[in-house]
């Protein structure tokens, strides 16, 4: 059987069942790296920098900075994407709110939660990628560079989400910071080694 001939769409079910355990991969991370006062890059990254400074919870910012992000999502990548990516900040921006309250960390080296953390922010975004979905922001633009120009995605994550963590360099310590980007990297790398232009052609 040829290739074209084998590829289905994936179901509503599919879809559901991916997105949210996507969502819930990155929650985890965002808890781990909550834990040990690391950050991630994007929209997530910004988030975490401005609650650091108000207070505000992470879920409630991580939701309203997304917002802008809509209109260049439908524009760029359609209706069906830009969906399933409100449906996913928003589920996303629930589970981080919620569930500190379900478990709790007693010990955590900061280099364990970076890695496992970012294994964790690049496997969720890849469940989201693959099924057409993101989480916004940084995740919106690399997915559609990868599209429109076939640059990498996992590369342009690196870059963007590097940017977005020197903005943090005023509230949070070197040592902290260091780890951050470590984070950074190993997501970026698992983007990039795992979502090539033409690999994957689930829709």
């Amino acid at each position: 059987m040829s290739e074209s001939n084998s590829i289905t769409q994936h179901t509503p079910f599919e879809d559901a069942q991916a997105i949210f355990t996507g969502t819930l991969f990155i929650s985890l991370a965002m808890i781990l790296f909550g834990q040990v006062g690391l950050i991630t890059g994007g929209t997530a990254g910004v988030a975490f920098v401005l609650h650091h400074l108000t207070g505000i919870s992470f879920g409630k910012l991580f939701f309203a900075i997304n917002l802008p992000f809509y209109g260049f999502s439908w524009k760029r990548m359609g209706r069906e994407f830009t969906l399933k990516t409100f449906g996913a900040i928003t589920t996303l921006s629930l589970m981080t709110d919620l569930s500190p309250q379900l478990f709790a960390i007693e010990r955590l080296h900061p280099a364990y939660a970076a890695v496992l953390g970012g294994l964790l922010l690049g496997s969720g975004v890849l469940f989201l990628a693959r099924h057409h979905a993101s989480l916004g922001g940084a995740t919106v633009i690399s997915l559609y560079l990868q599209e429109a120009k076939q640059w990498r995605a996992g590369k342009i994550q690196i870059g963007m989400d590097l940017a977005v963590l020197a903005m943090a360099l005023p509230v949070l310590p070197l040592r902290q910071l260091a780890y951050s980007v470590l984070g950074a990297v190993v997501m970026g790398l698992f983007i990039a080694i795992n979502h090539r232009p033409g690999r994957y052609t689930g829709t």
